[in-house]
């Protein structure tokens, strides 16, 4: 097949420990008024204080709305506007985890366009370029801060839904690893375990043609040369460092290969898209509301063993980007098992739950799962072996029971 590829990213990305010094100067480049949206919690913390200090010295006028909650319900991005529409802010800066990222994009969507939340749901709903967002993420999982798309909760649906469109993307992403030290273990690993299955789904996501129509058709792809480098260089860094970030918090070294790894993760998913594992993860964390990087990173041994009868060779890449074959010896086949047993480990080993009865869906809602994972087209069609309902069922199932070997069926 031909070379193809399609990215999408900000137009500034700054990478490093001390880089949130940087975000004054970025943002003078950017405007004048910033609001600003963060969090209850790290809106109390010095280095905020220092961080819009630095703002205000550099002549920007700040409002902060410090009120932003786990998964965005809908109504609280309508609170941010409302209060934020008088001040008239020329940018958004969101400084936090994803959820902050997330807030950031839709106060910025609805400050420009007007109108509600879900107005856009869905792909390409967004009719025009929003105000300038500067993403400067506090934890490294989501890749928020270079992806098209922001998640929010609505009180009328069950599923969280998706706001995916160009005009999302960030005008700036600022890393900092030092920004992560206060992260704490259990919150490590899940947004370190959601990267990982954002680098390996993209990565093992459907190739199609390179129709000059498909990115402009749809906002995620498919697998490209392209995306496919960002997901393998995300898969080297979260291996060797993952747990290691897990285990001493305040290894700076591991905090920078975990921020870097959620980056280039977020670089790649945030065109090739990803697929069943997140499926999957929709309608059970809506039941057993648990965090959507504990739940992606459940699901994806079973998907991956699900995927591996079309995608082995793709696997058996990820292996070796896993650290597995230093020899080059192996054969792929060997080398696909031994990554679906070393994505076991790694995450056992960070405390993520082998199973969705782990995470306590309950037994008789099997079936509703499956059902309304298979409806989420946008993720199924991007798996590389395609699905019936037998088959979630199926996948669902053996996720619950921790049967591996069953998922492959």
């Amino acid at each position: 097949m031909s070379l193809f590829a399609a990215l999408r990213l900000p137009r500034e990305i700054l990478f490093g420990v001390g880089q949130r010094h940087a975000l004054a100067s970025v943002a003078s480049r950017t405007g004048r008024r910033a609001l600003v949206c963060t969090d209850a919690r790290f809106a109390a913390t010095p280095v905020f204080a220092e961080m819009i200090a630095a703002l205000e010295a550099a002549g920007i006028v700040v409002l902060v709305h410090d009120r932003t909650l786990p998964d965005v319900p809908q109504d609280t991005v309508a609170v941010c506007v409302e209060a934020a529409r008088g001040f008239e802010p020329d940018m958004v800066i969101g400084i936090g985890g994803g959820s902050c990222l997330d807030m950031a994009k839709c106060a910025s969507l609805l400050l420009a366009h007007g109108g509600a939340l879900a107005d856009y749901y869905g792909e390409f709903k967004v009719p025009a370029p929003v105000l300038p967002v500067i993403a400067v993420p506090t934890t490294a999982g989501t890749g928020s801060e270079v992806t098209p798309v922001a998640v929010v909760s609505d009180p009328d649906r069950i599923l969280k839904v998706g706001i995916s469109s160009p005009y999302l993307i960030a005008a700036a992403a600022i890393c900092d690893p030092e920004l992560t030290l206060s992260c704490p273990p259990g919150l490590t690993a899940i947004a370190g375990a959601d990267a990982l299955t954002h680098a390996i789904e993209a990565f093992t996501a459907m190739r199609r043609p390179g129709d000059p129509e498909l990115a402009q058709q749809h906002v995620f792809i498919g697998k490209s040369d392209l995306s496919d480098q960002f997901a393998l260089h995300a898969i080297r860094l979260l291996s060797r460092s993952l747990e290691k970030a897990f285990v001493d918090g305040a290894d700076i070294d591991a905090r920078a290969d975990v921020m870097m790894g959620a980056l280039a993760a977020g670089c790649a998913f945030g065109t090739a898209g990803t697929a069943a594992a997140h499926a999957v993860q929709y309608p059970v964390g809506a039941l057993t509301h648990t965090p959507h990087g504990l739940g992606v990173a459940t699901m994806l041994p079973y998907v991956m063993t699900y995927n591996r009868r079309v995608a082995g060779a793709d696997i058996a890449i990820v292996g070796r980007a896993l650290g597995l074959d230093p020899t080059g010896v192996e054969d792929d086949e060997t080398i696909a098992d031994a990554a679906i047993g070393e994505v076991s480990r790694l995450f056992a080993a960070i405390g993520i739950a082998p199973t969705l009865a782990g995470l306590g869906l309950p037994e008789d809602r099997i079936d509703w799962a499956a059902e309304q994972a298979l409806g989420i087209g946008r993720l199924i069609k991007n798996n590389p072996r395609s699905f019936d309902a037998a088959a979630m069922r199926g996948l669902v199932r053996a996720a619950y029971d921790g049967d591996l070997a069953a998922s492959a069926l």
